[in-house]
């Protein structure tokens, strides 16, 4: 049907009015799900099913945490998951557990969600920015041997949007320097890197369940990692300094209270159970709105896609607009006009995390944090500004579409791309 050229933002017919699919996806699963924790009374991990294998009694009652934690491991081709209550928590006790601490510093791209970078901070240590490549928005490995120092301990590399970071030259560059890898993967559930899972590719890795990711239980998270004292580490920081086979009231390390509910788990129990699916269809569909928007639109870049990034969770797709393209229209008159259309949309992360005000006033400086000098190098977070300028130009030219919108089929990418090609044919015209 011939569409209005007119743009809906104008008085013009809109290219799409019907919905994109809703997330969360829940049904009478995870509605069972949640009854059956309800009834049962166990609403949080109890203390028999600390740790427990599933193969060590099964006549004994096992927790709904316990079994996803196992779940969730097999299916990131980890031996060992260990859920929390979110994702930032998660990257906090995987540090930790790295032995991490006070004046080491941790690598982390300057274009994320604030918590990679707090994380470091909670444990007393430095975060330092390294700038992103500007073709995927992902970390940038060639840039970061530059910002190694003698106090450098490890790199938190971000699956941003669910595509793999370039993990076979990151984990050359981590052997090199001595250095542990803890993978942020809060958009990546499903990812895969040369057909490994993400979250099995470092050290450690760290899933994120908030409300808006692939998973999702509201909130919560869980580590997974190959290492099995690395594991019983994570688990005791997690469970307030216990350990395994000792006396309850017995803690043997500073510990937090990072745990999950058993409705929690629950729900990501079922959530696990559609992803593959889902996964397998955001991975077409991004990757085939990527192909549409490449041969039909100018001044709209969506990013390059590794050939070894096998499999793509497509938790956000980011293209980077030009205004000139578009007859000087700013980006925020696009993403008005887009959504006008239809087409929900937003711009992201509107600065770097070193331009954030806790950065340029260092206020966790201050009140005896554990991470000031002598214990750390005075960091100038300021000086990351000219250091980072792929962050800078992605922040003000970032287009974001949710993982939502790649549940659909073919044609709602087409919507998609057509909407952009109305909007590019009207200002032209």
């Amino acid at each position: 049907m011939m569409q209005s050229s007119t743009l809906a933002i104008n008085g013009g017919t809109p290219v799409r009015t019907k919905p994109f699919p809703r997330w969360p996806v829940f049904d009478e699963q995870e509605e069972a799900a949640l009854l059956k924790v309800l009834h049962s009374g166990n609403w949080w991990q109890f203390a028999y099913g600390y740790g427990v294998e599933l193969t060590e009694d099964p006549a004994k009652q096992v927790s709904e945490t316990t079994h996803f934690e196992h779940e969730f491991a097999q299916a990131h081709d980890c031996r060992h998951g260990i859920a929390a209550a979110n994702g930032t928590a998660t990257l906090e006790i995987a540090l930790r557990a790295l032995d991490i601490g006070p004046g080491d510093e941790v690598i982390v791209p300057a274009y994320t969600f604030i918590a990679s970078a707090t994380s470091v901070l909670q444990i007393g240590a430095v975060p330092i920015f390294v700038d992103v490549d500007p073709h995927t928005c992902l970390l940038d490995c060639a840039r970061i041997e530059e910002a190694i120092t003698p106090r450098t301990r490890a790199i938190m590399p971000v699956h941003f949007g669910g595509q793999s970071v370039d993990m076979d030259a990151l984990a050359s560059l981590a052997r090199a320097h001595g250095l542990s890898i803890v993978e942020d993967a809060a958009h990546a559930h499903g990812s895969t890197w040369r057909g490994k899972k993400c979250g099995a590719l470092g050290d450690a890795g760290s899933f994120s369940f908030q409300a808006s990711k692939n998973m999702t239980a509201g909130e919560g998270g869980i580590i997974t990692t190959n290492n099995p004292e690395l594991a019983a580490l994570c688990r005791s920081y997690l469970w307030a300094g216990r350990e395994q086979g000792r006396p309850w009231y017995e803690h043997h390390r500073l510990g937090w209270n990072y745990r999950i509910t058993e409705f929690q788990s629950a729900l990501l129990r079922v959530q696990l159970q559609r992803l593959p699916a889902q996964t397998a269809t955001r991975d077409a569909n991004g990757r085939y709105l990527i192909s549409q928007l490449q041969a039909n639109v100018t001044g709209f870049t969506p990013p390059h896609l590794d050939e070894r990034a096998t499999c793509i969770s497509f938790h956000l797709l980011l293209c980077r607009y030009q205004p000139e393209a578009f007859g000087g229209l700013t980006r925020e008159a696009f993403i008005a006009a887009l959504t006008a259309e239809g087409i929900p949309c937003a711009t992201g992360y509107n600065q770097p995390l070193y331009r954030n005000p806790m950065f340029l006033r260092q206020d966790f400086f201050k009140g005896g944090f554990p991470c000031v000098p002598p214990f750390a190098r005075e960091i100038g977070y300021a000086d990351f500004i000219a250091h980072c300028p792929c962050s800078e130009a992605i922040c003000q030219d970032a287009v974001w579409f949710n993982q939502n919108l790649l549940l659909g089929n073919r044609e709602d990418m087409d919507d998609i791309v057509e909407a952009v090609r109305k909007i590019q044919r009207s200002v032209s015209a």
